[in-house]
This record gives C-alpha cells, sequence and structure tokens, in this order.
C-alpha cells in the first residue's frame, strides 16, 4: 500500500483517486472495507494472508461508523520508526579476539593455528600430519596461481634446505602474473562478468574485456581491498577521475540488457538498477537483500524501504563508453589521427551526411514532441532506446555537445539511417557504400581500446518504493541511504555512491571485511569457516570458528586490505599445510570437515582444469589479458551461437591456448565445457560454485578436442624431453601432472596398459598415424601408445583435484 499505516489517524484518512481509506462514520463508502472484504477485483487485504472472517469485518465496520477512534498513544504510533536492531552475529562489530590457549604449543605455526587447534583440542581430535613437500608446493602452485608447478621449479624447492624455503615459494607464487589470473577468475564470478548481454538477443560486448583485465591487473598490483572497492562502486566519482578508475564501474556493466525489439525500456531500465542494487548486497554486504525488493525481508531486519534506498545509489546512472587506451596505443593513434578525421570528414561531404543527419534528427524530435502522429519514426525512436543510444544526446542541441557526443550522433545516424523511416533514402543516397568506406577506413588507423562505464545522469531523479517490486508501481519517495540495521553513513550533504562506496568499507561496517576473508578462506580450504559464502543473514549459516573469523577480519583492515598478505598469513600457517587425506576417525563425527582437522581436497573449476591440461602438454599460451578468445566448439553449440547474429569465429593461432579466463562467455549460450565443469551463466552474483561428479564429465576429458590435442602434446613432450625408456618417460609424466613419481603398482598397472596398446597399433597403423601423425620412422605404434597413456592421466581423479 505504498507505506500506509493504519494505526496513524493522518495516514488513514487521507483520500485518493478511489476514495478515502476511511470514512468516519461511514463504513461503506471507507475504502478499508472494501479491500478486506474483496469488493475490489483482484486485490484482495491482507495480500497474500488469510482473508479477514465476516466476524472481523463486521468489527471494523463498527469501529469506523462509531467514529474510527485511535488510542491516546497516536502520537507514538506517528512517531519515526525505530531503527531495526539485531543480534545476529554477522551484524555485530568486529572485534579482534584474544588468542585462545592451546596444549600443543609446538603445532602452532601463526595465529590461525591457536584458534583451529583450541577448538580441535576441546574436541579431543589431533590434526593431521602435514602433507608431504610435493604435494604442499603442488597444492600452493594451484591455490596462487591456478596452474600446476614446473618438474624444475618443484625440484628447485624440494632441494632448498633453507629454513623458509617454504616462505620463498609463496612469495614467488604471489609475484607471478599469473596470480592475478586465478584470483581475479574468483571476482569475476562475484562480479557476474559476461561477454553478451543475455536475454534472446545475446547481443556481444566488444569491449567487457576491459574491465576484466582492470580485474586481473588490480590482484597482481594487491591493490588495497577497500580502494578496489571504491574504484569499481564509484571510480568515476572520484576527484580527478583517471580512465582507469572509469573502467573499475564496468563491475554496474555486467548487468543482462535486453536489446530485443519492443521491450518496455523504463522496465528494462528498472530491472539493470535491481540487478546492480543485489549485486552491491550480495559482493560487499553478503545478505539476500533482494528479498526486500517486494516486501520487507522475512527473515533479516531489511525493510522494503532499506532496499529502495540502496536502489536510489543506482538510479540515476547511465551507461557510458569511454576512451580506455593500453600502454602503447596513445602515440600511434595520435600521429594519425589528423590525417584518419580529414579522410572521415571528406567522406561525409561526398555523401551529405551532416545534412541529412540535422534533418534526420529534426525528424525524430518532432516525433517525440507528437508521439503516435508518424508511426515510423516512433519506431526509430523506439529502436534507438533497444540498443543502447543515450536520447539525451539526441536532445542535446549540437553546439552543446562534445566531440565523443557529436561522433557518437553521427555514427549512430550513419547506422540507423536505413530504419523503415529512412529505408529507402538510405539507398538513395548510398549509405551502404558509405558504410563500407568506413569501415575499411576505420581497419586502417590504429583504434584505442574503450570501455564500457556508468556515470551520473545531469539531472536529479526520484525513487519510490516500488509496491511488490512492480516497476509501475509507485509507492512512497525514498532517498539514498543504507540499511538502518546496519552502522549509519555519514554524508556532508546529499549521499552519493562514493558515500556508499567509503561506508561499506568503512570500520563501522561489520561485514564486508567478514565476506571477503571468508571467500578467501573458501577458496584455500573448499569450504567457508561461513559456508554459505553466499548469504550471511539469519538464514545463512553460523561460521565454525567464529573467533578466527573476526581475528582475519580485522587482520586484514589492519595490514591495509592486502588480499596477498591474507593469502601468505593462511597459507603459511599449519593450519593450511595439513594433508588432505581421508580420517576415518571423523567420517561420522565431521563429515564434512568443519573442525578443519585435515586440508580439503577440492575439484578445480573448469577454467583450471583444462588451463593444467594445457600447461602440462606444454601448449599455454601464457600471455596475461586482452579481448576474448574463441575455442572450438562442437558444431551444434555453434550453430546456436551464430543464431544469436554472431557466427563463432574460431580464435586464429596461439590464442586457442590462452587460458579458459579468456574464452568468451555467452550467457544464451555458455561453452560447454565450462558449463559441465559448473561454471555460473553469470545471471547472478556466485560466491560459491557447485562442484558436481559426473559421467559427462569423464566423457569430456576424454573426448574434447582441446584434451585430445593436450594429450598428444603431452606425449610428445615425454618423447622429447626424456631418455627412451618406459620408466624415465611416466616419472617425468607424474611429476609434471601431480608432483611426484608413481608407485610401484601404478608404474605395473600403467605397463601393462601401454604394452597392450603398443600391440593394438601394430595391428592397425592407420589409427596409429592418425592419433600421432609426427611419430618417427618405425615407432608410430609406440608413441601413439604415450597417447593413450597420456589421455589416462589427464583424465584421472587426481589431475583434476587440488589435493
Amino acid at each position: 500500500m505504498g507505506g500506509l499505516r493504519l494505526d496513524r489517524r493522518d495516514d488513514a484518512m487521507k483520500g485518493g483517486k478511489s476514495g478515502a481509506v476511511i470514512i468516519l462514520g461511514n463504513s461503506a463508502g471507507s475504502r478499508l472495507i472494501k479491500l478486506v472484504s474483496g469488493q475490489i477485483e483482484g486485490l484482495r487485504m491482507p495480500l497474500g494472508g488469510t482473508p479477514l472472517s465476516d466476524q472481523e469485518i463486521g468489527v471494523l465496520k463498527a469501529w469506523i461508523d462509531q467514529g474510527a477512534v485511535w488510542p491516546k498513544t497516536e502520537a507514538a504510533a506517528n512517531a519515526p520508526a525505530e531503527k531495526a536492531k539485531s543480534s545476529h552475529w554477522a551484524f555485530e562489530p568486529v572485534v579482534k579476539p584474544a588468542l585462545p590457549p592451546v596444549r600443543n604449543v609446538s603445532w602452532v605455526r601463526n595465529e590461525i593455528d591457536s584458534f583451529v587447534l583450541a577448538k580441535l583440542e576441546s574436541e579431543n581430535v589431533k590434526p593431521s600430519p602435514p602433507a608431504d613437500k610435493a604435494m604442499l608446493a603442488r597444492r600452493l602452485s594451484l591455490d596462487i596461481t591456478g596452474l600446476p608447478i614446473e618438474p624444475e621449479d618443484l625440484q628447485a624447492f624440494l632441494s632448498d634446505g633453507r629454513f623458509d624455503a617454504y616462505d620463498r615459494l609463496v612469495d614467488r607464487l604471489l609475484e607471478s602474473p599469473h596470480y592475478g589470473e586465478k584470483w581475479g577468475r574468483c571476482w569475476l564470478d562475484l562480479a557476474r562478468y559476461a561477454d553478451s548481454d543475455g536475454y534472446g538477443a545475446d547481443k556481444f560486448r566488444n569491449d567487457a574485456w576491459r574491465y576484466r583485465d582492470w580485474v586481473i591487473n588490480a590482484f597482481n598490483r594487491d591493490m588495497p581491498f577497500d580502494q578496489f572497492t571504491i574504484d569499481q562502486v564509484a571510480g568515476d566519482l572520484l576527484p580527478n577521475a583517471t580512465a582507469d578508475d572509469r573502467v573499475a564501474t564496468g563491475f554496474h556493466r555486467n548487468s543482462l540488457t535486453d536489446h530485443e525489439a519492443g521491450v518496455d525500456v523504463a522496465q528494462t531500465l528498472y530491472e539493470q538498477t535491481v540487478d546492480r542494487t543485489n549485486a552491491f548486497g550480495a559482493v560487499w554486504l553478503g545478505v539476500t537483500v533482494e528479498c526486500a525488493r517486494c516486501h520487507n525481508h522475512k527473515f533479516d531486519p531489511i525493510t522494503q524501504k532499506d532496499y529502495y534506498g540502496l536502489f536510489a545509489f543506482f538510479e540515476h546512472v547511465r551507461d557510458v563508453d569511454i576512451d580506455a587506451p593500453l600502454p602503447g596505443e596513445m602515440g600511434p593513434y595520435l600521429r594519425t589521427r589528423r590525417e584518419y578525421l580529414k579522410k572521415k570528414e571528406d567522406l561525409y561531404t561526398q555523401y551529405k551526411v551532416r545534412e541529412l543527419q540535422a534533418e534526420w534528427e529534426k525528424n525524430l524530435l518532432d516525433a517525440v514532441k507528437v508521439p503516435g502522429t508518424h508511426a515510423d519514426w516512433d519506431f526509430v525512436w523506439t529502436q534507438l532506446s533497444v540498443v543502447d543510444v543515450d536520447h539525451e544526446v539526441i536532445k542535446t542541441p549540437v553546439n552543446q555537445r562534445t566531440e565523443r557526443q557529436r561522433d557518437f550522433m553521427t555514427d549512430t545516424f550513419i547506422r540507423f539511417y536505413n530504419f523503415d523511416a529512412t529505408k529507402q533514402l538510405y539507398e538513395t543516397n548510398h549509405f551502404k557504400e558509405l558504410s563500407e568506406k568506413l569501415q575499411q577506413l576505420n581497419t586502417q588507423y590504429p583504434p584505442l581500446t574503450q570501455a564500457m562505464t556508468i556515470e551520473d545522469r545531469s539531472e536529479d531523479r526520484k525513487t519510490n518504493v516500488r509496491i511488490r517490486g512492480d516497476y509501475k508501481a509507485f509507492g512512497d519517495e525514498v532517498w539514498a541511504a543504507t540499511p538502518a540495521f546496519l552502522p549509519p553513513m555519514h554524508s556532508d550533504g546529499k549521499p552519493t555512491r562514493l558515500d556508499l562506496a567509503r561506508w561499506v568499507v568503512s570500520p563501522q561496517n561489520p561485514l564486508t571485511a567478514r565476506m571477503m576473508v571468508n571467500r578467501v578462506w573458501q577458496e584455500l580450504f573448499g569450504r567457508g569457516i561461513v559456508e554459505t559464502s553466499e548469504n550471511f543473514g539469519t538464514q545463512g549459516s553460523r561460521p565454525s570458528h567464529p573467533e578466527l573469523l573476526d581475528w582475519l577480519a580485522v587482520n586484514f583492515r589492519d595490514n591495509g586490505w592486502s588480499v596477498k598478505q591474507l593469502i601468505r598469513t593462511i597459507v603459511t600457517s599449519q593450519t593450511y599445510r595439513q594433508s588432505s587425506l581421508p580420517r576415518p576417525d571423523l567420517e561420522d563425527r565431521d563429515p564434512n570437515n568443519t573442525l578443519i582437522a585435515r586440508q580439503g581436497r577440492i575439484r578445480l573449476p573448469g577454467e583450471l582444469i583444462r588451463d593444467s591440461a594445457l600447461e602440462v602438454s606444454g601448449l599455454l599460451d601464457p600471455e596475461i589479458g586482452g579481448p576474448t578468445i574463441r575455442p572450438p566448439l562442437p558444431s551444434g553449440v555453434a550453430d546456436q551461437v551464430a543464431a544469436q547474429g554472431d557466427p563463432w569465429k574460431e580464435s586464429p593461432g596461439k590464442e586457442l591456448y590462452r587460458r579458459g579466463l579468456y574464452i568468451q562467455l555467452r550467457r544464451a549460450v555458455p561453452y560447454p565445457f565450462l558449463l559441465t565443469f559448473d561454471a555460473p551463466t553469470a545471471a547472478t552474483s556466485c560466491s560459491r560454485r557447485a562442484r558436481s561428479n559426473t559421467p559427462l564429465q569423464a566423457l569430456n576429458l576424454l573426448n574434447d578436442p582441446v584434451f585430445l590435442e593436450a594429450a598428444v602434446a603431452l606425449a610428445n613432450r615425454l618423447l622429447g624431453q626424456t631418455a627412451p625408456n618406459f620408466e624415465d618417460r611416466l616419472n617425468y609424466a607424474y611429476r609434471l601432472c601431480f608432483a611426484r613419481n608413481p608407485t610401484a603398482a601404478e608404474m605395473a598397472i600403467l605397463k601393462q596398459y601401454f604394452d597392450r596398446r603398443v600391440a593394438l597399433f601394430q595391428q592397425q597403423p592407420a589409427a596409429a598415424a592418425s592419433l600421432f601423425p609426427t611419430a618417427a620412422e618405425g615407432q608410430s605404434a609406440q608413441d601413439a601408445a604415450w597417447v593413450g597413456v597420456s589421455r589416462l592421466l589427464l583424465n584421472s581423479d587426481e589431475f583434476v583435484t587440488r589435493e
């Protein structure tokens, strides 16, 4: 009812289009009675609740007919609602706890171990022994860089007898540029990053990758997490904001966008703002604020007014693409810019672009002034909305537009001059020919990389509660504000997104630091201290080690919000170094390892499985950053992408062998291999991936073209870098894939398998040649058999698991 309170006399006596809610002495004319008795079709109060009985309705009628006297406590009812309160642990201030005493002091390497060991000792459980050095090195490499450790680096670590050899390995891995790729992938899940718009059209986003590069670089630079947050939430509002600051706001551009013809633009903008509000709540608050979009939250102290107070921070932003040049781009661009502009202006003059554009814009604006008079021009105007053309720029007088706006409008005019209203003129004026010449001209001169960002609109926009979440049903007006159950935000004037960003990483906010350290812990153990890392609300899990969580959160803030330092603290603990072997003594008592009496065995995400196969086979292209890549797709899936109007053109050359992080993520048609291994679809923020175990995964590892090619390359690596005997080659293969040598039993089993494959290929030389076409003369059967062994190793559980 838009905030209506019947316990307030003034509210209840207000009139409306449908009549007064209460008319003293006249229950028959009072809208309240019509609502509760169901006299208004399709609307019976209480909505979604049990209808009032006839007796209860009779009491209301009698009260109104007798003058509807409110209680003497009316003044209290009219007072502002008391601030929401909650005793829930996650909403309490973060206080650094004292270290608990432990008996086995020698086991403790840092403060983390004290908290974990104290819990274990209280349960009379002993921690697991440490993992062996080789397994620990593989674990560290996969956890920090997302890649297996190379045999040479492994041997150097095993041979290092210094007391700090382990710490040195940790530091080397944290300084690897692949660190940013591994941890950037985790953040992109939270940011619901994708390379397309979603919905039916699923339009490709050419410049989305620029935000992905920003995330990777931010992690590699160890940007403090508070600044990392501020830049993404409100980098455009920073004083003297740089292009890099603005690129960070691409976080908000990861929303789904509907480009279908005939969409309601107002609804599309509303849904985008809802998504941005929800993403902010999920990523930095860790509570399900979206539940309050339609009504007060049923479990957490989040009101609908709280929700739309957050919503107000994002409702008056607009999408804007900017120049965001990479290093080395600006010089060539500036040297050729004048020549390029002259040639482009010559084309505009030749095809009378300026005169025709002025007439086109006039017709558009005339149609807007009197909608419905010229249906064809109305259609053009609508289509401009669908494809992200900003109506504000069209309405801006030409002499008041910036250079970028003028270029934007001319490009828009040329692009849309073939719509219904001007289709004949498009052909008459040879604009197809013009478009081809402009496209050819653009390929001849170096461009600047673009980025998808946001900025505040120039005009102020009111925000209203939407009744039951309906974008057309406006309730009470609200102002930008943080949820009332959390510490207040301080602002010198009207609060902005920058105020919101600074508030969310302020020491007073109890959620953000806890959320982040829990996610890092989840990535390093397979399970968060709070298992429901997506929900710190009352319906989420309680922390298994609450004091440890708070100690980590305070330490994180005290160390300048350094993610690298947080990771270093965790991985140098004895808790992290424990063996991950199962504990028969705890199978029934602690099946989910909530006591952290051992390390977790973690099935790698799909991107890292593919990366590992490319790395051990020697195929991986280690280049950091850059545009999206398109590996081969199964024909049926490629046809689905083509149906979206953008055929899947396979990337050339070495780009095929870049990390899975760079694979084009289409929302409507995700990359099948990654989807098989539980990659999110990027429709919403994802803080915790599922880990399934299905037969389809094994089939992918055996038959996917990437893995077959990796098996061939691995076999080639074994043949070229080891002595020509089975034992040496298998030892090397195991060190590449598992950072260890095979056991005697494994050696014997694989030798039998190898001999059988050799015999089979000797009978089928054509099959051997097709599997390993570069085999030396007379060696095709042996070499092809090594491809078979390689396929087995790449398909093994140990290969796809971080021990």
